[in-house]
């Protein structure tokens, strides 16, 4: 339910919607910079026979300092990964935190709607909440792609202490996971999630929600019509004028029905 305080306190005076708080856009740029440090001198080791590699060794002062400036990123990564895990886990379970990252049949029934859609079996996209299935693709390949990375990489680090506990072969096997994942998060990254932020003609030439924190009502109503009629307390048939379907082709949930606006 969604009182008058929060709606005030989420749509500024020019009518632009806090999507992101302070804390979740600093959490980004956090990852983003590590990130960043973690694919330059991971890729300039992997494919240190490069001209460009090589450089970017040199420039680090050496392989030991680039191995070095890579493990202590990869550390400030693993304290980030696990108070963000534990920051969600808190919110959740005390503070009564809506867990928006979950996948549920929604997702797959938004896809399959948005397929129908794309292929002109569908008159309009599938109503989305706060995240939608890609935006959920997105974060739970980077999370489950980070915590192998975190794992294989402490691994490789301390190949000694663990295979104490685990069997020898986990370390040659770590080390290709490493490399792949590694490979596979960046060129998700590189190519979707930049898609997503700078070349999609609903955010070109800059999705600026990352920096400021706001999108506009409009965009609100394209991607996120479902938080939008909660967050308004109207129906979602008020939002963009005529009804929407709720994923799949089916009826609007269960909370957008009924005699009275969600959240009133």
């Amino acid at each position: 339910m969604t009182n008058d305080t929060e709606r005030s306190g989420r749509i500024n005076r020019t009518g632009r919607i806090r999507r992101f708080s302070i804390y979740r856009i600093t959490e980004h740029w956090c990852v983003v910079g590590l990130f960043l440090v973690l694919v330059v001198t991971g890729l300039s080791q992997r494919f240190y026979y490069l001209d460009a590699s090589q450089w970017t060794i040199l420039l680090f002062g050496g392989i030991d300092a680039t191995r070095l400036i890579h493990r202590f990123a990869g550390v400030l990564f693993s304290l980030l990964v696990l108070e963000h895990l534990l920051g969600v886990a808190f919110g959740v379970m005390f503070l009564r935190a809506q867990p928006h990252m979950a996948i549920t049949k929604k997702d797959f029934l938004d896809a399959r709607h948005n397929i129908r859609y794309y292929i002109g079996l569908e008159s309009r996209p599938s109503a989305c909440s706060r995240y939608d299935y890609n935006e959920k693709f997105v974060y739970w390949l980077v999370a489950t792609g980070g915590i192998i990375m975190i794992m294989t990489g402490f691994a490789l680090w301390f190949p000694v202490e663990a295979v104490r506990f685990l069997p020898g072969q986990f370390i040659p096997a770590a080390k290709v996971m490493h490399s792949n994942e590694g490979m596979l998060i960046f060129l998700l990254l590189a190519v979707w999630h930049i898609y997503d932020s700078i070349f999609s003609p609903d955010v070109f030439p800059l999705d600026t929600s990352m920096f400021s924190g706001y999108i506009s009502r409009e965009r609100m109503v394209r991607e996120h019509p479902l938080e939008l009629a909660e967050l308004e307390g109207v129906f979602i048939k008020d939002i963009a004028g005529e009804e929407i379907t709720g994923g799949g082709g089916e009826e609007p949930p269960a909370e957008t029905q009924g005699d009275a606006p969600p959240g009133s």
